[in-house]
């Protein structure tokens, strides 16, 4: 992680917010929003995923978004995959990050990638062997997601061992990243310590990240409990978009303005200037429609005479 910031927030919206929408959002639409967010500071952006077309058509462009997404000096560039024919598209184009993702509840995962959960865990390996014979290995870095982690649609409640043991397994594997999940945002502050203590006990020196929504209101309170833990990489999606098609009843991402205002007022320097992060909010905003954004400082403005973190940090010394 940079010196100069505490918590890596990283832009999902272009491809959890995007995903379950019928409105084809422009090629060029995407790539605006990628750009003024970057310049807004967001240093991490995952900008696709690496479906087939014919099952997500909003992914059609996805070797073009992404393409144009390496060219920004000074950005990292995430792509999703599903399996190994998706993470060969990354490789191909040399992406910064793959994010390779696995769903702890079995029903889920066959219903999301038609597989069991086993044969998923097992192409992390194939998928490892593949980045590395390409000569990537130090190039491009293998994150894996751990979905429903907290909860499924499906199954309810999901036992903190199968989230430790999967945790375990894509750890030897050989992932440089472990994302947890709460897909359907099933997850309160006392399990999300529960959980993530379970993980970060699994894998030592390897980053976890936290990836909340925010379908019953708890997804700020559980990013402070996941704090509390030391995690410091958070997901987030611009004005809350998101969701999973095959998990009903899930809703959009945390906000990622929340997100940053919330971890700015706690002191935590994310490098986002909060004004600019608002205004890319009218990109998505003129193809979507502005009632499909959500947020609470977009819509209350910032407190008067607000200081931010880097601010009084400057001002102690």
């Amino acid at each position: 992680m940079a010196q100069d910031i505490d918590v890596l927030v990283r832009e999902v919206g272009l491809r959890d917010g995007l995903q379950n929408l019928s409105t084809f959002v422009p090629t060029e639409a995407k790539l605006a929003w990628i750009r003024a967010e970057f310049a807004a500071g967001v240093r991490e952006i995952e900008v696709t995923s690496f479906v087939p077309p014919k099952l997500i058509p909003q992914f059609a462009d996805a070797e073009q978004v992404a393409q144009a997404a390496l060219a920004m000096p000074g950005l990292t560039v995430m792509t999703l995959v599903p399996n190994l024919r998706g993470a060969e598209r990354a490789f191909a184009l040399g992406v910064h990050k793959v994010d390779y993702v696995v769903s702890v509840s079995r029903t889920h995962n066959l219903k999301n990638v038609r597989r069991e959960r086993e044969e998923s865990l097992e192409d992390f390996k194939r998928i490892v062997a593949a980045r590395d014979a390409a000569g990537l290995k130090g190039r491009t870095q293998l994150a894996a997601g751990l979905s429903t982690a907290l909860g499924c649609s499906y199954e309810g409640r999901i036992a903190v061992d199968e989230v430790r043991r999967c945790a375990a397994f894509l750890a030897e594997a050989g992932a440089e990243e472990i994302m947890v999940a709460d897909t359907v945002g099933y997850a309160d502050p006392w399990q999300v310590r529960e959980v993530f203590e379970a993980v970060l006990a699994e894998t030592g020196k390897i980053p976890v990240a936290a990836h909340f929504h925010d379908t019953r209101g708890t997804g700020l309170a559980n990013v402070a409990a996941a704090i509390e833990c030391g995690i410091r990489r958070f997901d987030a999606s611009l004005g809350g978009l998101g969701g999973c098609p095959f998990a009903p009843g899930a809703s959009g991402n945390i906000v990622m303005e929340d997100l940053c205002f919330m971890l700015d007022s706690m002191g935590l320097r994310t490098g986002v200037d909060l004004g600019k992060l608002l205004d890319v909010r009218a990109i998505p905003a003129a193809h979507l429609g502005a009632d499909s954004l959500t947020g609470a400082l977009a819509k209350a403005g910032l407190p008067r005479h607000y200081q931010t973190a880097a601010e009084r940090a400057a001002a102690i010394h």
